[in-house]
């Protein structure tokens, strides 16, 4: 315990160190291509920019720095550790990387293209391929590397689906990267949710003795102290597709590597339900040709009637807490 503890404070005081004169290398980015970004063009989301128009001088990316430094420490504790368990390291790792760079692609387009509306760089569809791809990937090595193969739910058994474990797995990990991405519209709300769940995490694998999630996981925590000190309102940085990308695909290899996929599913409860505000009201449009809510994702609604952001910001964490605290009492129901 007192080890892991310590990656929790290294990564901390890492990030620290090199938040601010990152953040300030952003501003610099952001100052130089400015110019691009003032000739807009009629938006598709008129209500969302309106409601995002004072966080346009903030700049995005803050995730790369914390993907790089949780790459780095992993990497180096797994190999001068001498970590037993290599192959969820390098799966944790790699799907950290593949969905971060394809993040950091949307990013740097978003920085040196115009504007045209409210989605920049790779269209939709060529994103979901791409992430298909990737995620049926990491399922892959899930199931031929970690033997990844069945689904336990509490109170109905274990259930062995051999190779159908691959697409279920990939479904998840698309899901959760799709969810982080919608989620992380207000100042530290995305962050603090991540932060809260993957506490959930750290004691499910503590529990089951699995150190080397629990050394990932514990670096995960330190240098999201250290981001979200930054990220709450009034924000100095966002994190940027790369970091929510990669980080909801993570958490969900992080969740799959605990053999708890219905405990995954409520313990990053307010995740599924922001992503199916967004979900509903696409479908909505397509088959009833009206919008159920003015706009979505749900928290974009409640900043739209009215409430304040630091308000809605903190709700949403009090409701996130205790998916954690559900989430984890059905997972240790299941041991």
């Amino acid at each position: 315990m007192s080890q892991l503890l310590g990656l929790v404070l290294l990564s901390f005081a890492v990030t620290c160190v090199f938040m601010v004169p990152f953040i300030e290398l952003l501003y610099f980015l952001k100052r130089r291509f400015q110019k691009k970004l003032q000739d807009f063009k009629k938006s598709e989301t008129p209500i969302h920019d309106q409601l995002m128009k004072g966080d346009l001088k903030t700049p995005s990316g803050g995730g790369i720095l914390i993907i790089l430094i949780l790459i780095i420490l992993s990497a180096g504790y797994g190999i001068f550790s001498g970590t037993p368990d290599k192959i969820s390291l390098k799966i944790l790792l790699l799907s950290l990387a593949s969905f971060g760079l394809l993040g950091l692609t949307d990013d740097i387009k978003s920085i040196i293209t115009k504007r045209t509306g409210k989605f920049f760089g790779l269209s939709r569809r060529r994103m979901l391929f791409i992430q298909s791809l990737l995620a049926l990937s990491i399922g892959g090595m899930l199931y031929l590397w970690g033997g990844l193969n069945n689904i336990y739910i509490s109170g109905l058994g274990n259930f062995i689906i051999g190779g159908w474990y691959i697409p279920l797995a990939a479904f998840i990990i698309i899901s959760f990267a799709n969810a982080y991405n919608i989620s992380d519209g207000l100042d530290g709300l995305a962050a603090g949710l991540l932060l809260i769940c993957l506490f959930a995490f750290l004691a499910l694998s503590s529990r089951s003795l699995d150190l080397t999630l629990a050394s990932f996981i514990g670096i995960w925590i330190g240098a999201l102290f250290a981001f979200l000190y930054f990220n709450i309102w009034p924000a100095r940085i966002f994190l940027g597709d790369a970091g929510s990308l990669a980080f909801g695909a993570t958490l969900a290899v992080a969740g799959l590597l605990t053999g708890k996929i219905l405990a995954l599913a409520i313990i990053g409860g307010m995740f599924v339900i922001i992503a199916a505000s967004s979900l509903f009201q696409i479908l909505s449009k397509k088959f009833l040709h009206r919008k159920i809510l003015p706009i979505t994702p749900v928290h974009m609604y409640f900043k739209y009637i009215g409430w304040e952001e630091s308000k809605i910001v903190t709700r949403f964490w009090l409701a996130q807490g205790l998916f954690a605290i559900f989430g984890l009492w059905i997972a240790l129901l299941s041991r």
